[in-house]
């Protein structure tokens, strides 16, 4: 079987050892394979590098088994301009922000049914609030596509509750000189699974804001993949997540400047408490050779409130070009700053208010970043319940 990668090259696969044969190893974050067929990827181990962080065994059933792909229970009323509807996948346009690159997002593609596609063809910024919290405890999978017009604009909000058992691939198209603004809240019961890879590709002059809030759930990934394709365009990528014990929350955010006078930011910060609280971030961010005059920064914080948690954050740059106008990242995981703490105790605040203080602050930087000021608010008093309930263990 020839199939092609994402650079347009063709390699050989051999169906009865599902793996890739003649073709040498990925040298570039841009090259790495994808299909849609799961039977194209090698079995899954977890000592592959893209598996070794994750959590194999609790994804097993995601990435082999049997899932439901039919329409799922939404609740939602698009404004003017803005269509949300399941059709058919075989009907759907999907495939045009990327393709599945791991065998769990394969095998999601290959089983959907009903595609979710939310168009925005507006030129009048409104707010498309989707809700979803019934999608039960058999292993379901979901695809959602994205498209904002020509000189549309939207804000898009898409909050999840409830138990789930979810491999969702999401796709994001903006076209010429639109915007969007999506921001995708994790609030899952405690025992929800949530893998979510999301493609996106940025057209000529567009922007794209995007939010992943993950507070609830057992296991959730969200690992989004921008490419900003067209000249002037843009992207702000931001994370928020509160990992506590046995809870894995998993980002892994890949920005490919592939146009000329492109600009992006990403930053990603998360608190653990709690005995087994872990969190992965990895952040590549790839500038290609006809990306000239770009401008690009990355960053991921890390704030660790109690021993027995672990922080893994691993920042990539990869530069092809020598014309950019600027280029960098940062990475931090760490206990409070004494100095802070001692300054808030100073003024007459008590330790456990002041602690409090920092970690509002610290997550209140991303949070207020959030345009829905209704969500931003929710957000905020979700980080406070969190704090409260890490008060009363100590």
């Amino acid at each position: 079987m020839t199939t092609a990668t994402p650079n347009g090259s063709n390699v050989t696969l051999d169906p009865s050892q599902t793996r890739v044969t003649g073709a040498i190893p990925v040298q570039t974050r841009s090259e790495r394979f994808s299909s849609v067929d799961p039977a194209d990827f090698a079995a899954v181990t977890g000592r592959e590098p893209e598996w070794r962080l994750s959590p194999v065994s609790d994804l097993k059933a995601l990435i082999d088994g049997p899932l439901e792909g039919g329409a799922y229970p939404i609740e939602c009323t698009p404004p003017s301009g803005v269509s949300v509807e399941f059709v058919d996948a075989t009907q759907s346009s999907r495939g045009v922000a990327g393709l599945p690159e791991d065998r769990l997002s394969a095998n999601a593609w290959s089983q959907v049914e009903q595609v979710l596609e939310i168009t925005v063809g507006s030129p009048q910024r409104e707010t498309t609030r989707i809700l979803r919290q019934d999608l039960g405890d058999s292993p379901r999978a979901a695809h959602t596509l994205i498209r904002v017009t020509e000189g549309s604009h939207a804000d898009v909000i898409i909050e999840s509750r409830g138990p789930a058992v979810l491999a969702e691939n999401v796709e994001i198209q903006l076209e010429a000189g639109s915007s969007l603004e999506l921001v995708c809240l994790q609030e899952w019961d405690e025992g929800a699974i949530h893998y979510s890879p999301h493609f996106g590709t940025v057209g000529r002059d567009a922007q794209l804001r995007h939010f992943a809030a993950s507070m609830g759930g057992r296991i959730v990934v969200v690992n989004p993949s921008i490419t900003l394709a067209g000249r002037g365009s843009g992207a702000e990528l931001y994370g928020v997540y509160f990992a506590e014990s046995d809870q894995h929350l998993e980002h892994r955010v890949y920005v490919h400047h592939e146009g000329p006078d492109t600009r992006s930011r990403v930053s990603y910060k998360g608190a653990l408490h709690g005995r087994g609280a872990r969190t992965v971030w990895i952040g590549d961010v790839l500038i290609g050779a006809e990306a000239t005059g770009t401008d690009s920064y990355e960053e991921n914080r890390n704030l660790v409130l109690s021993d027995g948690t672990r922080a893994d954050s691993i920042p990539n740059l990869e530069i092809k070009t020598g014309d950019i106008a600027g280029a960098g990242h940062a990475s931090a995981t760490g206990r409070f700053d004494d100095e802070h703490l001692f300054y808030l105790q100073s003024r007459g605040i008590p330790e456990v208010a002041a602690r409090r203080l920092v970690v509002q602050g610290f997550l209140g930087e991303i949070v207020l970043k959030i345009s829905d000021a209704e969500l931003s608010e929710k957000l905020l008093d979700r980080v406070k319940d969190k704090l409260r309930a890490v008060e009363e263990e100590s």
